[in-house]
């Protein structure tokens, strides 16, 4: 539930003493982790865990509540019939994602939509609901960042149950959002303090307008039988890599395992992309060839969200465009867009 914003300052200091307290209050804490020239997202045992040198982690943090690979049930077979045992997500431990960068946290909007839209995803809703998420604005970006040519930008509150915005003095002014954000300060308020009249503009990254996505959603009607995807997607591989860095994307598929008489049902992510995704047990599939399913993927996220969910299916963090080994740029693809008659 969204609040009118209220404003407190969490002192530097401040910071690394909050993160220990819910880490010792049995939180789960979700955060930025410098691996190696990597940082990526990771559960710290420690504030010392936390890095603020990164511009975007390698994932995003939709895992939190819609996690990579997932058990649904557990099954014992017998010659009397199967036996079926439900997981219990009611008692799922509580989450805190610290550092999400607007993107990220926007990105829950999407997933929100898409997992509530003609069916209420009982497990996403649940994780979702015992997640508060501390967002972090960004200071700086890069070519690949593209926040503001779809509706965000890099200090926007949006998804953020409490926004942080590191200041000049190096304190960060921490924006409450939500009904959960309140809930969050009036429980570790002892970590706060009063904020005077701070404007956190000048602190934010400087993000260019690449297009306009109204004008790309306007123009995508029409453009099925276009010839752009052939010529856009002759350097996709389908590796399916920008679905699994994604924000958004929730394709996911539902599998059976099991040894001897035990298995489990597990839902994992999956990807629009991969040539096996349509494939029908007959042997048809009606995307066959890579085209196709790049055509599939900027619809979906261009197209049929806006209009069936009222949302993009895209926040601009550019996380596809770095991890495709072919240089499948989506700032590039969409500018072109633009260009192409229908």
């Amino acid at each position: 539930m969204i609040m009118t914003t209220e404003n407190k300052i969490l002192k530097k200091e401040s910071f690394s003493t909050l993160i220990d307290k819910l880490i010792s209050d049995q939180k789960k804490v979700l955060g930025p982790v410098k691996n190696g020239d990597l940082v990526d997202y990771a559960l710290v045992n420690a504030a010392s865990d936390l890095t603020d040198d990164y511009i975007l982690t390698v994932s995003s943090a939709k895992s939190a509540a819609f996690p990579k690979i997932e058990k649904l049930l557990s099954f014992t077979n017998s010659k009397e019939g199967s036996t079926v045992t439900d997981v219990d997500f009611n008692n799922l431990p509580e989450l805190v994602i610290v550092g999400a960068r607007p993107c990220d946290a926007n990105g829950f909007a999407a997933l929100n939509a898409i997992f509530t839209w003609d069916y209420k995803d009982v497990i996403f809703t649940k994780r979702l609901e015992k997640t508060t998420v501390i967002g972090m604005s960004c200071s700086k970006c890069d070519d690949y960042c593209f926040c503001t040519s779809v509706g965000g930008n890099p200090g926007s509150t949006e998804g953020s149950d409490i926004l942080l915005t590191r200041m000049g003095d190096g304190n960060y002014l921490a924006e409450i959002v939500t009904e959960k954000g309140s809930k969050f300060y009036e429980a570790y308020s002892m970590f706060f303090e009063p904020a005077g009249d701070q404007a956190k503009d000048s602190m934010l990254a400087n993000v260019p307008v690449k297009f306009d996505h109204k004008e790309i959603v306007s123009k995508l009607d029409g453009f099925f039988e276009s010839e752009v995807w052939a010529e856009q997607s002759m350097r996709c591989i389908g590796c399916g890599a920008c679905a699994y860095v994604c924000p958004t994307c929730a394709c996911f598929d539902i599998q059976d395992e099991n040894k001897g008489k035990n298995g489990v049902r597990l839902r994992l992510w999956d990807s629009c992309g991969l040539s096996l995704f349509t494939l029908h047990t007959s042997g048809h599939n009606p995307r066959e060839v890579q085209s196709q399913r790049w055509r599939q993927r900027i619809l979906h996220k261009f197209s049929y969200m806006p209009d069936r969910l009222n949302v993009l299916g895209c926040v601009g963090c550019g996380r596809c465009s770095r991890a495709c080994p072919a240089d499948m740029n989506i700032i590039e693809h969409l500018s072109n867009l633009m260009e192409v008659k229908k």
